[in-house]
């Protein structure tokens, strides 16, 4: 059995995305092929939002939205570019590494600084 189709406002509160980033995503063409009823309002469904979490995924960690224009559109092409999506996604998930290790010598940083000042406070 299928599930109704969601209002814009519900798969917002589902995806915990706004309205607007919903709208925006569907004109910046990473979120194609949402469907319409009759009166012209957008119908979501189970599939669109988790197209929606995926794509929200990838930006909270940080991929582009041209990197994302160029997967949907990859994606749309069917199997022939599988190899071209996982190096999409490869060369993110490089980038990401490559940030966590970043943000692991920070943290490092501000543990010794920490460490300083706790024994200043203690002498």
């Amino acid at each position: 059995m299928t599930e109704p189709p969601y209002t814009i406002q519900q798969a917002a509160a589902q995806t915990g995305l706004s309205v607007h980033t919903l709208r925006y995503y569907e004109d910046a063409g990473i979120l194609p092929g949402i469907r319409r009823n009759g009166s012209g309002h957008r119908c979501y469904d189970e599939q669109d939002l988790g197209w929606i979490r995926w794509l929200k995924m990838l930006r909270n960690s940080g991929m582009s939205i041209e990197m994302i224009r160029e997967f949907v559109q990859l994606s749309q092409q069917g199997n022939d570019s599988i190899e071209a999506r996982c190096q999409i996604l490869d060369a993110h998930r490089q980038k990401i590494r490559a940030t966590i290790s970043e943000l692991e010598g920070y943290l490092h940083l501000l543990d010794q600084k920490l460490l300083f000042y706790r024994g200043l406070e203690d002498g």
